[in-house]
């Protein structure tokens, strides 16, 4: 195992994160079994007392899931410098079989946690707390998928090889590629902008008829078709070249980091869009729909401006 400064940092705090997430594991299970919101006994009064305890642990391991998912890519883009063939975090994701699965299971994580907030702070709310059983539940399930990121993140760095050669993102996202995301970059870009685009105005036709369960859908096919294009066309254009397709480069200092910024809306917009699901609130909409909307317009500001000032696609 590479044991770089950023990386025995990263297995810390997971060692960390793991503690905390299995205490309010171990509380979450004995608040679900036992809980009884029409019980005046003492045993329920110390399980609200646990819950409070639980969901303040589970808060703070969303708080610092974020920054440290960021600190994950930086540290992915920094390793890339002692891999021969990666040019940037593409290259060491792709280095073992465990880097795609790892970075889909952390993005999935990310939702799970920040729906439970949503569910948190709705039972909050009410001071009935009719989502104490149902929130500490959903962890439960979560709190898998948690370990399983761990422990599949410490996987992925122990079987990285420095000596050994990877492909470049210029490779790994190119055409000619042998990987299944390659049937995807294939597709004519007139279509899967014509789909990019329709969903975005289906956001709107749905706010309008306030159908939550429809306006999720189109979220959750947002994001697919978003990443999809991003690589394939709106990518291009960042990187004023035709051949460039990668989803990491422009999180680097060369493009001003407006990745992260990019990812940011698209995870908000959508985010809040799949909350929909749960409960039906004007918030929601308009959140999802600010976010969207600035992912949105960020992305289509580059070709509109690469056309401006060359008379040309690319």
């Amino acid at each position: 195992m590479i044991l770089s400064p950023e990386i025995l940092t990263l297995l810390i705090l997971n060692a960390i994160l793991t503690f905390f997430a299995i205490i309010a594991f171990y509380l979450s299970l004995r608040i679900f079994w036992k809980y009884d919101k029409n019980s005046s006994a003492k045993s329920q009064y110390e399980l609200e007392s646990q819950s409070y305890l639980a969901a303040t642990i589970i808060k703070y391991i969303f708080a610092i899931k974020i920054p440290l998912f960021l600190f994950f890519i930086f540290t992915l883009d920094k390793l890339s410098g002692s891999i021969v063939g990666a040019m940037c975090a593409a290259g060491v994701v792709d280095a073992t079989d465990y880097g795609t699965p790892l970075l889909m299971l952390k993005i999935l994580n990310l939702y799970l946690f920040a729906y439970w907030i949503v569910l948190h702070n709705e039972d909050s709310k009410d001071e009935n707390q009719p989502y104490v059983r149902e929130k500490f539940a959903f962890y439960c399930v979560a709190f898998f998928l948690f370990i399983g990121e761990i422990v599949l993140e410490f996987v992925m760095f122990d079987a990285i090889d420095i000596k050994s050669v990877v492909d470049c993102c210029g490779v790994i996202y190119s055409s000619s590629s042998a990987s299944y995301l390659s049937y995807f970059l294939n597709m004519n870009q007139l279509v899967l902008l014509t789909l990019f685009y329709t969903l975005f105005l289906l956001m709107f036709l749905f706010y309008k008829l306030k159908n939550r369960y429809a306006f999720t859908l189109v979220n959750l096919f947002f994001i697919i078709v978003s990443l999809i294009t991003l690589i394939s066309f709106f990518g291009t254009y960042i990187y004023e070249l035709p051949t460039h397709k990668c989803p990491f480069c422009f999180l680097q200092k060369d493009y001003h980091y407006i990745g992260y910024i990019l990812y940011a809306f698209l995870f908000l917009g959508t985010f809040y869009g799949l909350t929909l699901a749960f409960k039906e609130r004007e918030e929601g909409y308009k959140l999802s729909l600010f976010f969207n909307s600035a992912y949105t317009i960020g992305v289509s500001i580059y070709p509109a401006l690469y056309y401006f000032k060359n008379g040309v696609w690319l």
